[in-house]
């Protein structure tokens, strides 16, 4: 009678995880039939919206959303995302990336801000600190900006992309 009861409860659970499996399973996403035949902002809104959600809580899927909006289609929506993600537990690569998208909508003081509590939260971030730095050149203020690679390359002297930051900003050429 036990063993009845204990594998009548086993496969219960099998039959229930093996429902549960197949129900995510049957969750679709729309590919590109969320984009395809609509006009670009329509599209570009409808691909966001699945990413949104995608991205569930990681904070870079958030703030790459954020960007797009920010940047090109909802300003106010993407700044709403970026309060949203900078009000949860961050950490100094948040910080660097939001300021990233101020830096390239051209708000520099905005991006000073978040990128200098960035170097504050993680000062052993050497390739935090290379890419704020080549920041700092791209925006006339090369002393400072040769300072943090003086800092990277200090910690990390061999690392390949410190170089490729550095010679980025000095041919006045955006980051990838």
């Amino acid at each position: 009678m036990r063993r009845t009861v204990w594998l009548g409860g086993l496969i219960g659970c099998f039959a229930l995880g093996l429902g549960f499996g197949l129900g995510a399973k049957d969750m679709k996403y729309p590919g590109i039939d969320a984009v395809r035949g609509k006009p670009p902002r329509d599209a570009a809104l409808a691909a966001l919206a699945e990413a949104e959600v995608l991205a569930k809580q990681g904070t870079w899927e958030r703030l790459a959303i954020a960007r797009v909006y920010y940047l090109k289609l909802d300003k106010a929506r993407g700044q709403s995302i970026i309060d949203s993600v900078l009000s949860g537990k961050v950490k100094g690569t948040d910080f660097q990336r939001a300021g990233q998208i101020y830096a390239e909508a051209g708000e520099n003081s905005r991006a000073e801000e978040l990128f200098t509590r960035a170097l504050a939260i993680d000062p052993k971030d050497d390739t935090g600190q290379a890419e704020i730095g080549a920041w700092y050149i791209r925006t006339g203020r090369r002393d400072r900006g040769e300072d943090l690679l003086a800092v990277a390359f200090s910690k990390n002297p061999d690392e390949l992309w410190h170089y490729v930051r550095a010679a980025e900003a000095l041919s006045d050429l955006a980051p990838r």
